[in-house]
């Protein structure tokens, strides 16, 4: 998007949000930080202005992640309001429609507020804020909170940063920029406890964690001289080492920070609803700049950023094996 229409598409979303009176606030599923502290932040921004605003999890991702569960959420839902047609509905950090669960906020000609920082969003929206060179959604959520004069309450300072810090892996990441560190500087003179913040995010692992993150390391394989990093996560794993499924985030980050490794990739089981089939849960990250890894998760039905992505597959574990190979081959 030209800067032209990239300020054309922040007036549009701004002249929406000051002149909807109902709205309900949205993002993906299996919320990251960077999801939930838009949410919650976008949620308390747009009641600050007056408006009536709601904040919808579906029922299926509660309760959230323990590192999570601590950002406040007065206005939240678990299923789709019954006034859901009088309300304009504001996507967060959803690069497609596909990616929230409830079908009532995928309707034909329904009215959706798009805003989103992942380069290979869709545009689903009525409305499309995409702003690729932002380090998270986060950030995209603090200006417009400027643009609304709407000053930065203990609970807004505090989800962004939640946003900021995990979406640019505590200003490790690629995508960390100045606007980041202006952004970190702006929320913590606002009043955000920035070790406080850490210590709930990254510290006080529950015993299950550790033990999945114990069994992930064991069942690594490395594939092409070390190129491909790979583990497993099956559905025993899960239940003999007590661990819920976000538990196994930060895995991966692991496997990226081996050696020669270019592709990481964790795959996670999962048994879909009703009949027991069984998936698995790809998430991928790149260990060289070179690589994007959304393009081998669109090609799967998946998507995200260069540097982390997903998709879920129903190839067995040589067939996914090969593919990751494959894809790999093609990019280095």
């Amino acid at each position: 998007m030209a800067d032209g229409e990239l300020a054309a598409a922040r007036r549009e979303v701004l002249r929406e949000l000051r002149e909807a009176d109902k709205l309900v606030v949205v993002t993906h599923e299996n919320p990251d930080g960077d999801a939930l502290g838009s949410l919650v932040a976008m949620q308390e921004i747009l009641t600050a202005v007056g408006k009536d605003c709601l904040a919808f999890i579906d029922a299926r991702e509660l309760p959230l992640p323990p590192e999570y569960q601590f950002l406040s959420l007065p206005g939240l839902v678990s299923a789709p309001p019954p006034d859901i047609d009088e309300r304009t509905i504001v996507f967060l950090d959803c690069g497609n429609l596909e990616r929230n669960p409830a079908e009532a906020f995928r309707r034909p000609g329904t009215h959706l507020l798009n805003i989103d920082h992942h380069h290979d969003n869709t545009h689903f929206g009525t409305v499309n804020l995409v702003v690729p060179d932002a380090s998270c959604t986060a950030e995209i959520v603090w200006e417009l909170m400027q643009e609304l004069a709407v000053p930065p309450s203990p609970t807004i300072a505090q989800a962004l940063y939640v946003g900021l810090i995990t979406d640019t892996g505590r200003f490790m990441y690629e995508n960390t920029g100045t606007r980041a560190h202006l952004m970190a500087a702006a929320l913590i003179e606002a009043g955000v406890a920035v070790h406080g913040i850490y210590r709930r995010v990254y510290e006080g692992v529950p015993y299950g964690k550790l033990a999945l993150l114990a069994r992930g390391l064991t069942n690594v394989e490395r594939y092409d001289q070390g190129r491909l990093t790979v583990t497993v996560l099956r559905a025993q794993d899960f239940s003999e080492s007590g661990a819920e499924e976000s538990y196994s985030e930060g895995v991966i980050d692991h496997l990226r920070a081996v050696q020669g490794t270019k592709l990481a990739a964790l795959v996670r089981d999962r048994i879909l609803d009703g009949d027991g089939d069984r998936q698995r849960k790809v998430s991928l990250r790149a260990g060289d700049d070179q690589l994007d890894v959304s393009r081998i998760a669109r090609a799967q039905g998946g998507g995200g950023h260069r540097q982390a992505a997903g998709f879920t597959t129903a190839m067995s574990h040589d067939e996914l094996v090969g593919f990751l190979r494959r894809e790999l081959a093609a990019q280095l």
